[in-house]
């Protein structure tokens, strides 16, 4: 049975930077490996080869992550049902009664308001792309985690009569937002390495530029281990554990996440010594 740390001093809090990144570093080595894809969002973009059909389902599978991950799992293979199992064939060649059928679909707030909003953003940016990575992209070249996750946002919403509604699923540091499902996605897209967990796609944007998603489980564990001192949380708190995760790794500080959620969620904190 696993020891579990309720209220009680956890016995890596206040550890050296040796002792704990050692053990990060085993527990990045037990959970970034092709036996989390299975119960994880990103199993669905694992469900194709198309490098759009990739972007686009990592995308959606990102923004509908909240709640359980069977039901996160579930609703995005339905939305992929609803689009002939292939995304982009059907978004960019569609015509508008084949729209129809995805009015069905809702996953919490999620309706079909911001379905067919989502399609039509997809078709008209791959119309005038190859790739998504050209949405975070900003004009004068040089990426930036503030300015490229805001300036996908404004990019993402400057198609006209765009739904007030949808603006709440896309967010950006400027709203002091963790930004937590566009960090997880940016994680799958650009993370590099030889384990089959993210598929490193994208070349623009380089991993040490990465901010680590911060989810509930993310920010329990990060705290209990004294890597995050801010008291709320927000885009801050997220710089502020990815810095100190640079310490550990300056060219890849997000592959810590695999640790700090595999902790959270996998162990509920029940990590045996």
């Amino acid at each position: 049975m696993p020891i579990r740390y309720a209220n009680q001093k956890h016995p890596l809090q206040g550890a050296g930077g040796t002792e704990l990144q050692t053990f990060l570093d085993a527990k990045v080595a037990q959970y970034n490996q092709p036996g989390f894809i299975e119960n994880d969002p990103v199993s669905i973009p694992h469900m194709f080869s198309k490098k759009q059909d990739i972007e686009i389902m990592g995308f959606w599978a990102a923004t509908l992550s909240w709640g359980q991950r069977v039901t996160i799992i579930k609703k995005c293979r339905e939305l992929i049902t609803l689009m002939d199992g292939a995304p982009y064939d059907f978004i960019i060649n569609h015509q508008e009664p084949d729209l129809k059928k995805l009015l069905t679909f809702k996953h919490r707030t999620f309706n079909d308001i911001d379905t067919l909003y989502f399609i039509a953003f997809f078709r008209y940016h791959y119309e005038r792309f190859e790739s998504l990575e050209d949405a975070f992209i900003p004009a004068e070249g040089d990426y930036s985690p503030f300015k490229g996750l805001g300036g996908f946002r404004s990019y993402f919403f400057s198609l006209p009569d765009y739904p007030h509604r949808t603006m709440k699923h896309v967010s950006s540091p400027s709203q002091k937002s963790t930004c937590k499902r566009l960090n997880m996605f940016l994680r799958w897209m650009v993370r590099k390495d030889d384990c089959g967990v993210d598929f490193g796609i994208w070349n623009r944007i380089k991993p040490a530029d990465l901010i680590c998603p911060l989810d509930l489980h993310v920010d329990r564990v990060a705290r209990k281990l004294l890597l995050i001192t801010r008291k709320q949380t927000d885009w801050q708190t997220a710089e502020e554990l990815t810095a100190r995760l640079r310490q550990f790794d300056p060219l890849d500080p997000v592959k810590y996440d695999f640790a700090l959620f595999g902790l959270g969620i996998e162990e509920r904190w029940g990590v045996q010594f």
